[in-house]
């Protein structure tokens, strides 16, 4: 049987470019993937458009990852922004950053990335095997000896395990890796699923769903979460609500509804103005036109449909004056217009995740190579580990991080 250096089980984004970091340094590299094919899930990250990392410092890039973020300085330090830019370079790709922060192939097609990497693969000699699922790591004592798949077993004194979490189902993803870890005595967290859209208990926001609010602001209105905040653009839709805003705080949703049937949220969607910025507003828009009524005054803030809906809710009556409401009615339409109430009552599940929240718990993990500390020579990188962040490339700049940091195991 062949001997390899290294055994990497997954072709994502993390696998591949640590499988190419350890060939470079002459390792013999076998990677594994259970689908027919390498970087599936990688070819839809983003659309299909690969959002591969951002211009962030790195110290920005690791706050938003919140309080683990930190356990990302040496991989960060091994493999930045700048340095994965180049590194794509050398294989040919060339990158941009439209909006000047996040970072894009210039071809806005993940198969371009997906390409590069499987070329660079064979010409390393890296062994690439497809439709195997590595059901067991082996080893002897403290050490592993190697993996076995569902037909046969293969020879290592290192194995990473970059298979990712439990996000796109449908190419493939059930948590093997969390598996894998928990045979060798390693803790995964609880998994939640992240980076989706989420249901309402409210329907009204299905009459809303034709516009996109821009720079919403939304918190968790539960005295012990109030912390918990984000903002962006939202959209409302046939049972909930989804749009970047609410992809990010997903991430801080879906825990709290393991412990809670329902999280109540407050959301600015008049981009940010309070009580008395939008009863002065009002009292200009009423002064330029006398013929306002309720409804058009308050869509002078807002779409036509959502804007009915906030003088329903607030018992308006749309047709009628704003002066000519009641004291009290013209109050609770001001206070909700400054915050609206929604309730989060569920979502889909993984199979509408991008990612996973939790994972192998990172204090069994060093930091400064990825290596386990339960087991020599195993490591692990990627979406697999208890790390997660936003949208805007940074799931994907830590798994390529991680992954080049695991593939210098041998240097």
């Amino acid at each position: 049987m062949r001997q390899y250096d290294l055994i990497v089980i997954g072709s994502g984004a993390a696998g591949m470019i640590a499988a190419i970091t350890a060939a470079r340094q002459g390792k013999e590299v076998l990677l594994l993937e259970k689908l027919s094919k390498v970087g599936a899930k990688l070819k839809a990250t983003g659309g299909g458009r690969c959002n591969l990392t951002n211009t962030l410092s790195n110290n920005d890039f690791m706050s938003r990852f919140g309080r683990e973020g930190k356990f990302m300085m040496p991989a960060l330090k091994a493999l930045d922004h700048k340095a994965l830019i180049d590194f794509f370079a050398e294989l040919g790709v060339e990158t941009h950053f439209p909006d000047g922060f996040r970072v894009f192939p210039k071809t806005h097609s993940s198969q371009t990335i997906i390409t590069a990497m499987e070329e660079e693969m064979q010409k390393l000699g890296i062994a690439v095997l497809c439709s195997q699922k590595v059901e067991a790591l082996l080893f002897q004592g403290e050490q592993v000896t190697g993996v076995k798949t569902e037909t046969e077993s293969f020879d290592a004194a290192n194995v990473i395990v970059a298979t990712g979490g439990l996000g796109y189902p449908m190419l493939g993803a059930e948590g093997d890796g969390f598996e894998l870890a928990k045979q060798v005595g390693h803790k995964v967290t609880a998994l939640h699923p992240a980076m989706m859209p989420l249901k309402t208990k409210e329907r009204w926001v299905e009459n809303c769903r034709a516009d996109t609010l821009p720079k919403v602001e939304m918190f968790v209105n539960i005295k012990k979460y109030k912390k918990l905040k984000a903002k962006g653009d939202l959209i409302f839709t046939k049972t909930g609500i989804r749009g970047p805003v609410v992809l990010d705080f997903s991430r801080e949703i879906t825990p709290l509804l393991s412990k809670f049937d329902e999280v109540p949220l407050l959301m600015n969607l008049t981009k940010g103005m309070n009580e008395e910025q939008i009863r002065a507003h009002f009292k200009e828009e009423i002064y330029k036109n006398q013929e306002h009524t309720t409804l058009s005054l308050v869509q002078t803030l807002l779409p036509e449909a959502l804007s009915l809906e906030l003088c329903h809710l607030a018992d308006a009556e749309p047709d009628l004056s704003f002066n000519k409401q009641k004291g009290e009615v013209r109050d609770k339409l001001i206070k909700l217009l400054a915050w609206t109430p929604l309730t989060i009552n569920g979502h889909d599940g993984f199979k509408m995740a991008m990612i996973t929240r939790g994972g192998v718990t990172l204090k069994e993990i060093d930091p400064n190579t990825m290596a386990s500390k339960k087991l020599k020579g195993l490591y692990f990188c990627g979406e697999v580990m208890n790390l997660d962040g936003p949208c805007g490339g940074y799931n994907l700049q830590w798994s390529f991080a991680s992954g080049f940091l695991a593939g210098q195991l041998m240097a």
